[in-house]
């Protein structure tokens, strides 16, 4: 538990660090934020095809597929069903982001986004921790631009400094809370970790398909698209020495 705790604690750090850097006034280049968005992608696509859906349908069954569409599901609606325009990276659309209700709405997708990064942390280790240290890497992987994208919107909808650095520190904390949920789950019910993994198959699908090739497309960029084949590679060499060292 401690362990899963602390692979948490790394993840919504990140998030921290990303706000911070905004609000800090610290030039983050443009290049990094896509090229680690572009690696995220590939990674977890990768990890979605190639162990979130197997294990899902292998420890409950058809029934699996519901939850894994449900998970897809509530990453739609609570990213681009009610916000409707969110992208991560820095913001630099301020003509399109700047009433304060856009900002919070933003922050809500934002804040259920990452707490379904820790869920899926978290329920992927309880089911077998190789599985949830790739999870790990691929939500690590976007954890700055992410932060990078809540601390800008909010600056961009003309809030102090003070509330954007809040606001990265309160996605870091929604990602502890996933985390934290996994376990209570567990203690009532066994089955219920395998729902989680499922719904987290389905949210991870959504992030890579939905969230992040988006933004690798938006790219002028040609070297972007490449490195989403990089984190393809990137998963199966951390799945190789995975299975070498953990057996």
């Amino acid at each position: 538990m401690l362990t899963i705790i602390l692979f948490g604690l790394i993840a919504a750090t990140a998030e921290v660090i990303g706000g911070t850097l905004i609000v800090l006034r610290k030039e983050w280049p443009r290049k990094v934020q896509e090229y680690l968005i572009a690696l995220s992608a590939g990674f977890i696509l990768a990890l979605v095809v190639f162990e979130l859906i197997p294990e899902s349908l292998a420890l409950l069954g058809e029934v699996a597929s519901l939850y894994i569409i449900i998970g897809f599901g509530l990453i739609h609606f609570f990213e681009h069903t009610i916000v409707g325009h969110l992208h991560f990276g820095e913001e630099t659309h301020h003509e399109v982001m700047v009433s304060k209700v856009a900002s919070f709405s933003a922050f809500t997708g934002l804040f259920i986004h990452a707490f379904f990064d820790g869920f899926s942390i978290s329920a992927g280790m309880n089911f077998d921790f190789s599985i949830g240290l790739l999870i790990f890497i691929a939500v690590l992987l976007h954890k700055i631009p992410e932060g990078l994208t809540v601390a800008s919107v909010m600056l961009s909808a003309n809030h102090p400094r003070k509330t954007a650095f809040f606001a990265s520190l309160a996605i870091g904390v929604a990602t502890m809370l996933g985390i934290l949920l996994v376990f209570l789950l567990a203690s009532v019910d066994q089955k219920a970790v395998g729902i989680a993994f499922a719904l987290s198959a389905g949210a991870a699908m959504y992030v890579g398909a939905s969230d992040l090739i988006p933004e690798i497309n938006r790219s002028t960029n040609r070297i972007t698209p490449l490195i989403v084949f990089g984190g393809m590679l990137l998963f199966y060499i951390s799945k190789q020495l995975m299975e070498s060292i953990l057996g």
